[in-house]
Parts: structure tokens; sequence; C-alpha cells
């Protein structure tokens, strides 16, 4: 079933955008931001892709639009909102607060995420290599911290580390795979241990606590998740750490 809050929001935004194309919404929406310059020739294509992603490039005279299929049946405005985004993006102008609002507001819909959900186990790839590292085992890590702050209730995840060391991201849960991946730079003799096993519980306390999603917010680290991290032992110890990786 929808969303009744996410139908609620969008309607009043129909409008007689109905009866246009993509592409007329795209040329349309240029000459809105771009008034004095003839419009290129259009070409928005829907694409099979493992995420709502969307891009724009001008090539040879004729912008080129790529949107992922979930969004083919968007509503009009939605459309017209992502024309926005993407066109303000390629020209460097500004986004009026309305467009991003309503785009993230659709995106955010409980159906639109189940379905984003689904085709991100089906399409996406995930490379999961394994919990045995050169120096660490995940799978060891985990039960050891389930078992002193989850009572060894929680389900262990797929573990693995990341293809290289990352300069970016610490670890990260992904739900459509189910996956525990940590930076292979944990897996390093210079990196004290206390590092690797607060990384790893931060990403346990992901998978015990889900994003809340509430409107168009979308709370990662919720109340409950702050309040269950605190328990760590020498959490302001293990964060300076982090830093000065």
């Amino acid at each position: 079933m929808p969303d009744p809050q996410g139908m609620l929001d969008l309607q009043g935004l129909q409008s007689s955008l109905f009866f246009e194309t993509p592409e007329e919404i795209y040329v349309r929406v240029f000459r809105e931001l771009k008034p004095r310059t003839p419009a290129p020739d259009m070409r928005v294509e829907f694409c099979r892709f493992a995420n709502a992603d969307s891009f724009i490039r001008l090539e040879n005279g004729r912008l080129h639009v790529r949107i992922s299929d979930l969004l083919e049946g968007a509503p009009a405005p939605v459309t017209e909102a992502l024309a926005h985004i993407l066109l303000g993006k390629l020209y460097r102008k500004p986004v009026a607060r309305l467009y991003a609002h309503r785009y993230r507001l659709y995106l955010n819909r409980r159906d639109v995420r189940r379905q984003a959900h689904l085709v991100r186990q089906i399409r996406g790839r995930k490379f999961i290599s394994g919990p045995a590292g050169e120096r660490h085992n995940l799978e060891e890590i985990f039960e050891r911290l389930n078992r002193q702050f989850f009572d060894g209730l929680m389900g262990r995840p797929l573990l693995g580390w990341s293809r290289r060391p990352s300069r970016s991201m610490l670890g990260h849960f992904d739900p459509s795979h189910n996956a525990i991946i940590i930076n292979r730079v944990f897996d390093e003799a210079r990196v004290p241990p206390l590092a690797l096993e607060y990384v790893m519980f931060h990403e346990m306390l992901h998978l015990r606590y889900p994003v809340d999603h509430n409107g168009m917010r979308r709370r990662v680290h919720t109340k409950e998740f702050r309040d269950a991290e605190k328990k760590f032992p020498n959490l302001r110890e293990a964060k300076e750490m982090l830093k000065r990786l």
C-alpha cells in the first residue's frame, strides 16, 4: 500500500504537467533557468540502475539525461523537481528548496523505499571479501561484541573488508545485502584494536536500530542509537584514535 502521508503530501502538486513528456519537461525547465539560450536537443532515458540514481551530461549539443527506472512512474511534479535539480547542478544554478523538498519527499515514501530496497537486492552487486583479514577476523570480533552488548542475540550478517584502504569510509552496514563492510585500514598493524572494535560496534548498532524515516526526514543516528553507543567502554578514546587515523 502507498504511504498515505506521502500521498497526501504530493496531492496539490499535480498540475497541467501531466500531458508533458519527460523531454518537454526538461526543455521547459531549461528555458526557465537559461531564458536567453536556445534549448538543446533533449534525450531522457530511464535505465535499470541498482539505485535511484540520475545523471545528466551535455555532449555534442545534446543533453543526455539518464534516470533510474524506479522514477519512471513518478508524478509529473516529481519529474519536474528532478529536472530542476539536475539542470541546476549542470549549469551551477541555485535550486529552489521547493524542488529539493518535493523530490526527497517522494523518495522517502514507504512504497518507493520498499521498491528501491528490492531493486538493490536484485540488481546490486556487492563485493564481500569474507571475515578473515591478515591480522583480524571480523567474525570473532562480531561475536565477542554480540555477547558483550547484545546478549548474543544479534543475528550475524555477512562480514567483509573493503577492497582497499579508504580515506573516507570507516565502515558501513548495507541493509539491502545484510552486510557489514569494514575499511581494510583497520587490518593493519599500526591500528589499535580498540578502534576496530568501536567501528564494528557502531555498524552493529545500525543493524540493531534501522534508519528512521519521517516525512522527508531521514535520521540515521536516532536517539536510541546514540544512547546505545554511549555504552561502549573507552568511547572517547576510540573516537580520538579515529581522528588520528
